[in-house]
């Protein structure tokens, strides 16, 4: 067990100060920038896919691709845009990573923008991060005055700025077009694809943007190789992954592990199990708009390719433990309540699909539902899934779906249920 929990990004971890460059800098910081800059930026780019590096935020695409992507962009200037918005609930690695070892952060993004060819970077944090955004920004300040940022970077002729951008508490900006719209100073609401952020992302320009934990990587990956990152993972999983353990659950918190581990392990092992020697009912993965499984499935291992074959995904790494005392039809209302409050209402099939799934809903909590309306709620589900611009109305749908394929006797039974009674 112990060789599947892995520090690389959590190394540092309460040995530096997050408000100093001098601990971070003895402690192997910016070696990895002062590597880079001697390289080819080509090499660079070719180091990060040789590594397998996925996006960390849950889409999980390549970002050695979309590094190229953007180098290889028609258009000036190019961007390097960091999502922070970790609006998710269940999750909260990027804030441990932002407020225990910031300057990791900023030296993915600085040897990103210079591979990718981009001048300007921009951090979009959560507004509830508040902390996060005072010691992100004394970060930059650090780093601009030992000339890590700004003009002709250590002399390498090299110019790279970066600011921090604060959300106003919207979920949907953790949605990329979303959150580029609000970085341009208009409403935070999705579009079309493509065009994708690589050709025309903020202010119609090329963007690279990736989530927090995917650009903390790009300096280890610097310094050991793309090859012997990848050697730490899976075949299909490279790398470490931060997991947010929380929920029903005796050691919540953020634990760093392989791919190869199970659920199981990191539930019984690292998490210590349920607090009262309870029984685990399901678990959710990703958050709410992540599936919820049985504890049949506990054996799975979090790589890519075994998860798949359920349809499943570790996504952003949030693991939500779910005791014996819950009732799924309560877990889901509130899950579809939070959807409802925070859609940005701009497409139909999110706005008022919403609304119908949770008006049915509450047919199945008096016991008045029937069988055409279960017929209805899965449809509902599927245009949703299939009809809406972006993730928070494809994946509302998620938790309910699989709630109805692992634990369907816990809403079917609820059909006539008032009838009976009477």
């Amino acid at each position: 067990m112990s060789n599947k929990v892995k520090k690389l990004l959590t190394a540092r971890f309460g040995v530096v100060s997050p408000d100093s460059i001098e601990d971070y800098i003895k402690n192997g910081g910016y070696a990895s920038l002062k590597k880079a800059l001697g390289m080819d930026p080509e090499a660079i780019i070719t180091e990060v896919k040789a590594s397998g590096l996925r996006g960390r935020g849950g889409a999980g695409f390549p970002t050695g691709i979309k590094m190229e992507s953007v180098r290889r962009a028609t258009g000036s200037p190019k961007y390097v845009v960091c999502n922070a918005d970790e609006g998710e609930p269940g999750n909260f690695k990027d804030r441990y990573l932002m407020e225990k070892d910031p300057h990791q952060l900023l030296e993915g993004m600085i040897i990103s923008a210079f591979a990718a060819g981009a001048d300007y970077g921009a951090i979009f944090v959560r507004g509830e991060y508040i902390n996060s955004i005072k010691i992100l920004d004394n970060a930059i300040k650090q780093a601009r005055k030992a000339g890590f940022l700004g003009k002709n970077i250590l002399g390498t002729g090299f110019d790279f700025e970066m600011d921090v951008y604060s959300g106003a508490g919207s979920y949907v900006c953790g949605e990329e077009f979303a959150l580029l719209a609000a970085l341009e100073g208009k409403p935070a609401r999705s579009t079309f694809k493509p065009p994708f952020p690589t050709t025309e992302g903020l202010n119609g320009k090329p963007t690279q943007i990736n989530n927090v934990e995917t650009f903390a990587n790009i300096s280890h990956i610097i310094d050991m190789g793309g090859a012997a990152y990848a050697a730490l993972g899976t075949e299909a999983s490279t790398g470490t992954k931060l997991i947010s353990l929380s929920g029903n659950i005796n050691h919540p918190g953020l634990y760093e592990v392989t791919y190869d581990i199970t659920l199981r392990e990191i539930i019984e092992e690292l998490g210590g199990g349920v607090p009262g020697g309870r029984a685990v009912k399901m678990v959710q993965l990703g958050g709410p708009s992540g599936p919820i499984i049985p504890p049949s499935l506990l054996d799975l291992k979090i790589d890519a390719n075994e998860m798949r074959k359920y349809n499943l995904s570790i996504a952003s790494g949030a693991i939500i433990v779910i005791d014996d005392r819950a009732d799924a039809l309560d877990i889901l209302v509130r899950i579809m309540e939070f959807f409802h409050h925070e859609s940005c209402g701009k497409c139909t099939s999110c706005r008022e699909g919403l609304g119908q799934v949770l008006g049915l809903l509450d047919k199945f909590v008096d016991g008045t539902a029937t069988e055409a309306d279960l017929k209805l709620l899965r449809n509902l589900l599927d245009v949703m899934s299939q009809a809406s611009l972006c993730g928070l109305g494809q994946a509302a749908p998620t938790a309910i779906k699989t709630i109805l394929q692992y634990f369907g006797d816990e809403l079917c039974g609820r059909i006539g249920a008032a009838k009976e009674v009477k």
